[in-house]
């Protein structure tokens, strides 16, 4: 699968990784196409990774069986109705990285029928071959689909499918915006440490180790968050008195009240973006 023409609209950020992804994962540059409106944009991309770019949207998604709609959401159903006659007259498989777009809607944009198409929702880590990102195919992606839209968003990190897409609602509230909570946490670790006498540079390098070796140790066991929790919770000690601090001041009904707020505001995204005319 590392020979497939793949085409992005969109030279950003998600795509630049997705792109180096693939290539660091062994797929051939020759074989990736990118539309890119911005000239330096484009001559970065040709020069970082040997990629094909052009300015025309519907020129350059004509070069592949895979395209990747890699626009802002605002912006995709202006482009998708631009590509509709190259995609309906040769119906590639298509991706669509855009938050929020719904199936129904894009598939409507981009001229219906039995238009193989994935959504997916991938996070920033990505950008440092460190995301998570969830897919939902819709009715007329076929296995070998599947497999390849999972090859591509795995080469910037870990993959699941949800088969409702509802849930990409709830992935965006937790993993989607999740990382922006985890900054959250280590932007006031490091104020309080502070506050508590050490100097900002060592208060910011405990804080940012500590968050990596939990998340390692979390990503290596087998065994649940909950449990690592325990095992490094003695009782009558020091963290045993910090976590009822934050549990007395609510924190589990917080992060709960935080991401239904965000899936509500997916959903409300959702059905913004697919109002439009």
């Amino acid at each position: 699968m590392k020979d497939i023409p793949i085409a992005f609209i969109g030279g950003g950020n998600m795509a630049r990784s997705l792109i180096g992804g693939l290539i660091a994962d062994g797929y051939d540059p020759d074989c990736i196409w990118v539309a890119e409106p911005d000239a330096s944009q484009r001559e970065f991309l040709r020069s970082r990774f040997g990629v094909h770019t052009g300015a025309d949207n519907p020129v350059i998604a004509a070069k592949a069986t895979v395209i990747v709609l890699a626009v802002k959401p605002q912006l995709l159903q202006g482009v998708a109705q631009q590509l509709a006659a190259v995609i309906q007259g040769c119906p590639p498989l298509v991706i669509s990285i855009a938050a929020g777009v719904r199936e129904l809607d894009l598939r409507r944009w981009l001229g219906g029928g039995s238009l193989a198409l994935v959504r997916t929702m991938p996070n920033t880590p990505a950008l440092v071959s460190s995301g998570a990102s969830a897919l939902f195919a819709n009715e007329f992606v076929s296995e070998d689909h599947r497999q390849l839209a999972e090859s591509l968003l795995r080469a910037v990190g870990v993959t699941v499918w949800v088969n409702d897409e509802r849930l990409l609602d709830v992935v965006t509230a937790l993993s989607g915006s999740g990382p922006a909570y985890f900054f959250l946490l280590m932007e006031v670790l490091e104020q309080a440490g502070a506050a508590l006498g050490l100097d900002a540079d060592t208060a910011r390098l405990l804080t940012l180790q500590t968050a990596f070796g939990a998340a390692k140790m979390a990503l290596e066991s087998a065994e649940s968050p909950a449990t690592l929790r325990v095992r490094v919770t003695s009782p009558g000690g020091t963290t045993e008195r910090a976590l009822t601090v934050l549990c007395e001041g609510g924190m589990e009904l917080l992060v709960s009240k935080a991401l239904e707020a965000a899936r509500h505001r997916a959903k409300e995204l959702g059905d913004l973006l697919g109002g439009q005319l």
